[in-house]
């Protein structure tokens, strides 16, 4: 097993960090500079930046609050939340991210993965995709867009497939049932899509006990374990889940 990274998630909204469960319900968490300072001091690997209501508003990511936030990490971020134009990565990386996260656009069109891939690199693009179950799926798990508002469909692992032929570098699945509600994530399309593409899988959605990221990075085969509640509450520091995944024999750094 690779080392595996921990990511926490920045789930922004009219400039605060705010958390909800299922995708709604939405409460405030945090400051978005002091969150990004504290896991940066904490030993995250990586931070995620999704402002969720940018698609469904029709508008760009707040660059704004971007920058103030990439001003003070120290590791990677992924910016996520209205990427649908090359001018629009092309704006968060001058803004200070190091990758994006496309969703809604990824499935609409699928070739503007495809000419973002060959303008910036595998590397700098990352696929989310929104999930919710439907047993008359294959995978038993729909594609949702739209911040998860809108169901499409398709099959999130035939979709997962035909983003890793686009020449994306990662991707993020996050279910809705198991967003915000501490239960787990979901190990089985976290699974799939790792197995079914090659490429390293985002786990996301569900994280509350310790015991989740250990799944999540052993049954899961998740390369990155994103979560929110639990680092945004207090539940557990990004450094206690290393501890906690390093004692059981799970790499990281």
């Amino acid at each position: 097993m690779d080392y595996v990274s921990i990511i926490p998630c920045l789930d922004m909204k009219d400039g605060r960090v705010v958390k909800g469960v299922h995708f709604v319900e939405l409460q405030d968490a945090a400051d978005p500079v002091a969150a990004a300072k504290a896991y940066c001091a904490s030993g995250a690997d990586e931070l995620a930046f999704l402002d969720i209501t940018a698609t469904v508003e029709k508008r760009r990511t707040m660059f704004d609050v971007l920058q103030k936030v990439s001003a003070v990490v120290t590791v990677p971020l992924t910016v996520g939340g209205g990427i649908r134009r090359l001018q629009d990565i092309d704006d968060a990386l001058a803004a200070g991210a190091s990758a994006v996260s496309i969703s809604s656009a990824a499935y609409r069109d699928p070739q503007f993965v495809r000419e973002a891939v060959k303008t910036f690199g595998a590397q700098r693009i990352c696929i989310a995709i929104d999930v919710d179950r439907n047993d008359a799926m294959p995978s038993k798990r729909e594609v949702y867009i739209d911040g998860g508002r809108t169901p499409t469909g398709k099959d999130a692992v035939a979709f997962a497939m035909e983003m890793k032929d686009t020449g994306a570098g990662r991707i993020l699945p996050t279910s809705k049932a198991c967003d915000g509600s501490c239960g787990g994530y979901d190990l089985a399309v976290t699974r799939a899509i790792a197995e079914k593409t090659g490429l390293p899988v985002i786990a996301s959605g569900g994280a509350g006990t310790l015991e989740h990221f250990y799944a999540a990075a052993t049954e899961g085969k998740a390369a990155a374990l994103l979560a929110a509640s639990v680092f945004h509450f207090g539940t557990f520091t990004v450094a206690q889940v290393k501890d906690y995944l390093r004692g059981r024999g799970v790499k990281v750094r």
